[in-house]
């Protein structure tokens, strides 16, 4: 571990967490709305902005279209204020529906702290029975849970109509696995559950460096395997983005530390002894960056895509590009962000083969987000041409549109992209957001 790690294990936490919505901050914000008008962009706009109350609070999380054109995501303060929650409340999940040309939200379900879980800071995905997963961060026996959420079985008769949450597991802390961080679930072929926590294990002062686990459905229940425990060393360490899958079933992820002492890209692959881990990069805080946050994804091609939080010859964060090559692979720079954008999510690709993604800070400035300031947060376009890669921001926040963006966008049938923003917006809660193309 570099010296380093508690002021990168702080930064993570701040940008994560804290500075998603801490109570103060809600109250400074609303204060400032007061005095500051609304300058949107013609094809952006505010389709939901959070209360706090039911609906939920700091929405950190990207969100999930369904086939009808509905949108999932979670909020990770908010709800029943009781119990521990009774001052910010343990999170919610809700479900935005398109009606005439309105949005319409509507509360799925309110964490309690209990067995249920709390803090919800990931998506949350379909499974193959067409039902929702997805993690919390603390919770059940303190230290996160798995759960899965369904529609009531008898028809609704009131307009809030409450799913059902059942818990799969809860994470136990210590040689187990602990705080699934904000990385996505990911299913493979035979129903089978992927994911990472960003501590448990061995290593890391106590904490422990982090795994990758796996949850298998059985007897109606469901049972979780550590795949891999991080040690901290050259093979990483405290993982905040999920997995995702090849062909093969092999896995690939990111850690924000280890390797050199700046994080890894790395892969795991599963054998009849087990899962064994490769490193396919490791960063060195150069041009390249440092501290991958965000998880990645691939192309039709099998070349794997992800940004790093910081660093790089902008200082604000990097895109980055690895391609296999003869048993290796190789690192492309694609865009070097600058000041303090921190680009905290993963990407999406659309059909034609650009990027989209967020950036925690920065933008072009407005309103109380001047240029040269850490800035409110953009939605960015890279789009590939023979002299490289073209950035082209789609939308820099003020805070009265949405602040601190951390989530990645969606794409529908019509090329609208939809994303959240933890903090801002008309009540200073966060938002939801659409862009039309």
């Amino acid at each position: 571990m570099r010296s380093k790690r508690q002021l990168q294990n702080s930064l993570r936490r701040t940008i994560s967490r804290a500075a998603t919505l801490a109570p103060m901050i809600v109250v400074v914000l609303a204060l400032i709305l007061i005095f500051t008008q609304p300058a949107l962009a013609q094809n952006f706009q505010v389709i939901w902005n959070f209360t706090g109350g039911q609906d939920g609070a700091a929405p950190t999380a990207g969100l999930t279209l369904d086939r009808a054109g509905n949108l999932y995501g979670t909020a990770s303060y908010g709800g029943n204020r009781a119990g521990p929650c009774w001052e910010n409340g343990c999170g919610t999940v809700f479900k935005l529906t398109h009606k005439n040309s309105d949005w319409v939200l509507t509360p799925l379900y309110s964490f309690a702290a209990g067995n249920d879980g709390a803090e919800p800071t990931s998506r949350v995905v379909f499974g193959p029975d067409g039902s929702l997963y997805g993690s919390t961060s603390s919770g059940g026996n303190g230290f996160g849970t798995i759960f899965n959420l369904r529609p009531a079985a008898t028809v609704c008769k009131t307009a809030l109509c409450p799913w059902t949450e059942t818990p799969l597991y809860q994470f136990a802390g210590g040689s187990d696995s602990a705080d699934p961080g904000q990385g996505d679930l990911v299913f493979d072929r035979a129903g089978n559950l992927y994911g990472t926590t960003m501590e448990g294990g061995p290593g890391c002062n106590g904490f422990g460096c982090g795994t990758v686990f796996v949850l298998t459905p059985a007897h109606g229940g469901w049972t979780e395997s550590v795949l891999y425990r991080f040690a901290g060393g050259s093979d990483g360490a405290n993982p905040n983005a999920g997995v995702i899958l090849d062909s093969a079933g092999n896995l690939y992820g990111t850690t924000m530390e280890g390797g050199l002492g700046y994080g890894t890209v790395y892969q795991l692959k599963p054998s009849a002894s087990g899962w064994t881990e490769q490193v396919l990069y490791s960063f060195t805080a150069g041009n390249d960056g440092y501290d991958p946050m965000g998880g990645l994804i691939f192309d039709g091609l099998g070349n794997l895509y992800g940004t790093a939080l910081s660093g790089g010859a902008g200082g604000g964060g990097t895109a980055f590009e690895l391609t296999p090559s003869e048993g290796s692979w190789n690192f492309i720079l694609l865009y070097n962000f600058g000041g303090m954008a921190y680009p905290k999510s993963s990407l999406m690709m659309d059909a034609a083969g650009n990027l989209y993604g967020t950036t925690f800070h920065g933008g072009s400035g407005r309103g109380l987000c001047p240029p040269g300031g850490p800035g409110c947060g953009t939605v960015y376009r890279l789009t590939p041409s023979p002299s490289g890669w073209n950035y082209t921001e789609l939308h820099s926040f003020d805070v009265n549109d949405g602040a601190a963006p951390s989530g990645g966008v969606v794409m529908d049938t019509k090329g609208n992209l939809y994303g959240t923003a933890a903090s801002g917006g008309g009540n200073g809660f966060g938002v939801v957001w659409e862009i039309e193309p």
